[in-house]
């Protein structure tokens, strides 16, 4: 089993900045990814960002040269860092982990992001 954690979402200014922070505990050994979904008022989830064990990232075109997801291996702990945010960046963040031979989806209880125009 994983355990996840998110924190740092807020409230902020349209042009602003947040930093999420994701903690990993438990059988966090055999992780093959980990990245961050979103969900704004009314829309489907939609995923924002993913980090491989391997250091590869890819992004949602919506957020590229915006966004970026980096980690603390040490810490089990993956961050996201919104530049430039804008009021269709409004939603709950979603932290996610795929572990294990099986890749297995681990997620968070998610972070309210709220951007003010």
């Amino acid at each position: 089993q994983v355990q996840l954690v998110e924190s740092g979402g807020g409230l902020v200014q349209a042009g602003g900045s947040l930093r999420l922070s994701c903690a990993a505990s438990g059988s966090t050994f055999s992780t093959t990814a980990m990245g961050w979904y979103r969900q704004g008022p009314g829309k489907q989830r939609e995923l924002v960002t993913t980090i491989t064990s391997g250091g590869s990232t890819n992004y949602a075109d919506s957020v590229k040269g915006r966004f970026a997801i980096s980690r603390d291996t040490a810490k089990n702990t993956v961050y996201l860092q919104m530049n430039s945010l804008k009021p269709e960046d409004t939603a709950v963040y979603y932290c996610y982990a795929v572990v294990g031979p099986l890749l297995s989806h681990y997620w968070g209880h998610g972070t309210q992001v709220t951007v003010s125009s």
